[in-house]
């Protein structure tokens, strides 16, 4: 098997290359056996790559049809889809998740996004999802709005596996490694079965942060545009660093826990005049994973640099950090416009998911 780019990221820099997307034709055709054997170690899905795979795709067709057939409710037939891509997925990801003692393999679904400010729907949910999909390679999927936090710590604390999604500020990341160790502390006996990732959104905060500098429409302004995201990056690494480490930290790791891996999240480069490969070049680091989709990862395999880039200049990121407020730009605003368009975005996809099947469904019962 040749080696590539993304075996040379974990082999060399320690960071896990995991494929954004999934579809049941990539399950069923080997297309995403090839991926792994190129050295993808886990996926993510969320609501809007289930729109797209389920509704531009005839690969469900027949599953579609045995669950109208049954009468059941809409919104459980599109749960038993993906419930089925997940498990399959998870069955190919198995060796992967033996391979590496439980730090890779995962497969992650997301809870509902109508529950996003639901506290305690959040936690029935992905306890519910740990229920039907009883493997321990599966990660559930839980924003990190500050209900969603709260849900983390319970889900942790519980002795199940997370991934904390959208998050885009500093403070909010905070949080979420916080809730992780608090629910591990919760927990008796050894940790080892519970693993998390936390989700931090990339190349959106760029897009919010070019918007508000160029509204500034000056050199200084103009000279950080395509830079904000990737600073926050790495200064995000920087309390991972701080974080997992030192006493409260050792007592849990005495126990088996697992560090909450940073995850660097919406890393395909939406400003044409940018790298193609640039939020995957320039946050490579140790106990990190890049979940990527599937053109930015043959880009980056075609002409990517494998090199540690997340921590080689923290001192370049503080210093564009503290330009970036001094000239007007609210990075709290910023996240908070930014988590609720991420919120509204997932929604928008499941509603629009559901009204398709709905339609398809009335459609074979005439």
């Amino acid at each position: 098997m040749a080696v590539t780019r993304l075996h040379d990221l974990f082999s060399q820099q320690a960071q896990s290359p995991w494929l954004d997307n999934l579809r049941r034709d990539w399950i069923a055709n080997g297309e995403l056996q090839a991926w792994i054997d190129k050295g993808i170690r886990g996926i993510t899905s969320n609501p809007s790559i289930f729109q797209n795979a389920i509704a531009n795709s005839d690969a469900y067709d027949d599953q579609f049809r045995e669950l109208v057939a049954t009468n059941k409710p809409i919104e459980d037939i599109y749960w038993d889809l993906v419930v089925t891509d997940i498990e399959n997925a998870l069955t190919i990801l198995r060796p992967t998740f033996d391979e590496s003692n439980g730090e890779d393999g995962y497969v992650s679904v997301e809870v509902a996004p109508a529950l996003a400010h639901d506290e305690k729907g959040t936690v029935e949910a992905a306890l519910e999802l740990h229920r039907r999909i009883d493997e321990p390679n599966v990660y559930v999927k839980i924003p990190a709005t500050v209900e969603g936090v709260a849900a983390i710590q319970q889900v942790i604390a519980a002795g199940k596996s997370v991934n904390v999604t959208l998050i885009f500020s500093l403070d909010r990341y905070a949080a979420v490694m916080d809730a992780y160790i608090a629910g591990l502390e919760a927990c008796e006996g050894d940790l080892s079965g519970i693993s998390s990732v936390a989700s931090f959104f990339i190349s959106r905060v760029d897009t919010e942060v070019d918007n508000r500098l160029g509204e500034i429409d000056t050199p200084e302004a103009a000279e950080l545009q395509g830079t904000i995201a990737l600073a926050q990056g790495h200064l995000a690494y920087q309390l991972f660093l701080e974080t997992f480490s030192g006493p409260r930290w050792e007592a849990l790791a005495a126990r088996g826990a697992r560090k909450q891996r940073p995850l660097w999240a919406s890393t395909s480069t939406k400003n044409e005049a940018y790298s193609d490969t640039l939020y995957v070049d320039e946050l490579i680091g140790p106990d990190t994973v890049n979940t990527v989709p599937d053109k930015t990862l043959a880009d980056f395999e075609d002409h990517g640099t494998v090199a540690r880039t997340v921590d080689a200049d923290p001192d370049t990121a503080r210093a564009r950090w503290a330009k970036v407020a001094e000239l007007g730009v609210d990075m709290d605003d910023v996240a908070a416009k930014l988590e609720d368009a991420g919120v509204a975005s997932f929604a928008k996809a499941f509603d629009e998911l559901l009204a398709t099947l709905t339609a398809r469904a009335e459609e074979l019962r005439q």
